[in-house]
């Protein structure tokens, strides 16, 4: 029986068949650097943490790094893809290792990465851009790099630093212009390669930091103590590589102006090419009883050495952020710093803690003997610690990329 047509003469009209969507291609990352953990310092755990945290993001993420053992191998970590280039130990350099130049454009063609994001200009990362070029595979280019942090390990004399560092600098700064999109940590940083001539802009990015993990305490700081073998004291804490650029023989020099007024203690968490010398400098100073060497803290158990502190110090002159100070200002430390680079956009004087001119131990000791014996400083600049360091999520660093990702893979 004939379907009656409808009174303005059209047939009636078929239903529609069903619309099956189709899945949207997951974004593929490979990220690029010559230091991924094991390695300890604060480039490899950003690289790793931005890593992890994107594939947590639901994206599909490549690391290429070079091997730690030496022998190349591909391997699954924290549902990151990682591939570990060819090694070998730098002479002379205790675990140090450097990738062997190796192009990367059959690495780059099986991955078929929607953006390459390069975390530095030396071989893995200057391999990687090339390869990326010459697949025009946008490239993200972060930097961490800072003269004073190879000077000790290249084994340069301090009356050439100057025109080695201006050398380094100049390479640098011919590699990244490759790049499509350049950032660094801080407005400070920012400003720093666009006075050693990166004729473009860069964007401050910060490195952030899981403020879930990073949080005060809500147990006494004799019970986290206890747990790390240090006398229940007033504490000055430093966290991060006992290495020349750290300048710890500073804090260590400041202690006997402390110790003067009050009984305390400084605790060093991290392992370095000069451990054995600050020691020998603590001994012969006076205070080796009251310097303690935590030695490498695994990531898991760093909020327990923070809530041990009292007071957080940064003497380093070479921080384009400082992951660690982000981190002791989240758990509600104040932080006594060197004025030096980036440390200024953490720590406000009088608001969080206090700023000191690099070498002034004198200086040094007074903030922090005036912060060890004022309890309410402590807390009120705690407070205002944490304040600041909430506004370095690493939620909001992570969604930052993916935004200047997809903008490069229009």
């Amino acid at each position: 029986m004939a379907m009656p047509l409808p009174i303005d003469g059209e047939r009636p009209q078929q239903p529609a068949p069903a619309q099956v969507p189709v899945p949207a291609r997951r974004r593929r990352v490979l990220i690029a650097t010559d230091t991924y953990p094991p390695d300890v310092n604060g480039a490899a755990y950003f690289t790793h943490r931005l890593a992890a945290g994107l594939a947590a993001r639901d994206n599909v993420v490549h690391v290429v790094c070079a091997s730690d053992d030496g022998p190349a191998r591909t391997e699954r970590v924290d549902g990151v893809t990682v591939h570990r280039m060819r090694s070998a130990r730098l002479p002379g350099q205790s675990g140090m290792r450097v990738s062997l130049p190796a192009r990367l454009d059959r690495l780059i063609f099986g991955v078929r990465p929607d953006v390459v994001h390069t975390q530095g200009h030396f071989v893995v990362g200057r391999a990687a851009m090339a390869a990326a070029r010459r697949a025009r595979t946008p490239v993200v280019a972060t930097n961490h790099f800072m003269p004073d942090n190879l000077f000790q390990f290249a084994h340069i004399p301090e009356r050439m630093r100057a025109r080695a560092g201006e050398l380094a600098w100049r390479d640098f700064v011919r590699i990244f212009a490759q790049a499509d999109r350049v950032t660094t940590p801080t407005p400070t940083a920012a400003g720093l390669l666009a006075g050693k001539g990166l004729a473009r802009e860069v964007e401050a990015v910060s490195c952030g930091i899981d403020l879930s993990r990073f949080q005060p305490s809500n147990r006494p700081k004799a019970w986290s103590r206890k747990l790390l073998g240090l006398p229940d004291l007033p504490t000055v804490l430093f966290v991060g590589r006992l290495d020349e650029e750290k300048r710890l023989d500073e804090l260590i020099r400041a202690l006997p102006f402390v110790l003067n007024t009050m009984d305390a203690q400084v605790a060093l968490a991290g392992q370095g090419s000069r451990r054995a010398e600050l020691e020998r400098l603590a001994g012969r100073i006076g205070v080796g009883e009251r310097v303690r060497f935590l030695g490498f803290v695994p990531d898991e158990t760093l909020p327990d050495v923070y809530a041990a502190a009292d007071v957080f110090c940064m003497p380093g002159v070479a921080e384009l952020q400082s992951i660690a100070t982000l981190e002791a200002a989240a758990t509600g430390l104040p932080v006594v710093a060197a004025d030096a680079m980036a440390l200024p956009h953490l720590v406000r004087p009088g608001v969080n803690g206090r700023l000191y001119p690099p070498g002034d131990v004198r200086v040094l000791a007074t903030h922090l003997t005036g912060l060890l014996g004022s309890p309410a400083a402590r807390a009120t600049m705690g407070e205002a610690s944490r304040t600041i360091a909430a506004g370095h999520d690493d939620q909001a660093s992570l969604a930052r990329f993916e935004e200047i990702y997809a903008e490069l893979a229009r």
